[in-house]
């Protein structure tokens, strides 16, 4: 089985602008096609480092002396870089999706298409899963979820009805939760709402947006000047983080400037958004929603 085929292959390790002796890091390494393609641009002395905190990636960890796979969140890159004595890289590239893996493989609950049990942990040892986001959480918690993370209008009227269901039996697989939220399904929208629903149960699951944010305040301090980052996101939220972060070192508002309206900031862009050929999306249905940006550290 494809474990998973790389968005944006080519555009965004050559964004990274790849130095044969550089060091480099694969935050998101999956099935490892952006590491492999990273390598074969690295010369005898150039090493990469890749994270992935999912235990079916170890499968696919390359047989390289110059790579090292790491079983962790990439919001601990400053910790482990540490560990093996690096303090600054040349360049940290990220793919923010799930893996068709993780999408195809039933039982890990991250697709609509399957019956399986309500989990999708992206690390299969955390504790928080899918389950006890529908079946613990209060209706002002799971309002606030469906709300921010899902965009959805109706997250009030699902939170309810989540919360009055549950009280006669435990919603424990993605099938009960369809059966629970049906009214909501418009026959001609039930994809596109559902996908919703799982968005935001999955980015509350796996921390997304926090994670997300302290990896790219962590991004300053382990570039080295000129070192870059080159990072795919697929909803607006995550890609409106990298936008604003890139633009003014800062999530919401606007930087301190000097009397001459000036501010400094850590980052520059490179080029514009990147998003993916009609082609790719032809080939790689998956790649459709996905945004490239790049920066360069000043």
């Amino acid at each position: 089985m494809e474990y998973h085929n790389a968005v944006l292959l080519k555009e965004t390790v050559d964004g990274l602008d790849v130095r044969p002796d550089g060091v480099y890091v694969d935050v998101t390494f999956g099935g490892g096609g952006h590491s492999r393609e990273i390598l074969s641009r690295l010369g005898a002395n150039g090493k990469l480092y890749a994270f992935d905190q999912d235990k079916d990636a170890l499968a696919n960890a390359i047989e390289d002396d110059r790579f090292v796979l790491i079983n962790e969140n990439f919001r601990y890159i400053k910790r482990f870089l540490r560990f093996y004595g690096v303090k600054e890289v040349d360049g940290v590239l990220a793919d923010f999706g799930v893996s068709s893996h993780q999408f195809d493989v039933a039982e890990r609950g991250f697709s609509t298409r399957f019956d399986a049990k309500l989990d999708m942990r992206m690390n299969q040892d955390s504790k928080l899963s899918a389950f006890e986001v529908i079946n613990e959480y209060e209706e002002e918690q799971l309002r606030a979820v469906l709300f921010q993370y899902g965009e959805l209008r109706q997250a009030p009227a699902m939170a309810r009805v989540i919360v009055s269901e549950r009280k006669n039996i435990p919603i424990e697989t993605s099938e009960r939760l369809k059966i629970v939220l049906k009214q909501f399904l418009n026959h001609r929208k039930e994809n596109k709402v559902l996908a919703q629903i799982y968005q935001a149960i999955r980015i509350e699951v796996n921390q997304e947006i926090e994670v997300l944010k302290e990896l790219l305040m962590q991004m300053p301090e382990i570039l080295k000047v000129g070192g870059r980052l080159s990072f795919i996101s697929y909803h607006s939220l995550e890609d409106r983080l990298v936008k604003r972060f890139i633009r003014n070192g800062l999530f919401e508002g606007e930087p301190e400037r000097d009397v001459y309206g000036n501010f400094e900031v850590p980052l520059k862009k490179v080029n514009g958004l990147i998003v993916p050929s009609q082609e790719e999306i032809k080939m790689n249905n998956r790649a459709r929603s996905a945004k490239l940006r790049i920066a360069e550290k000043i």
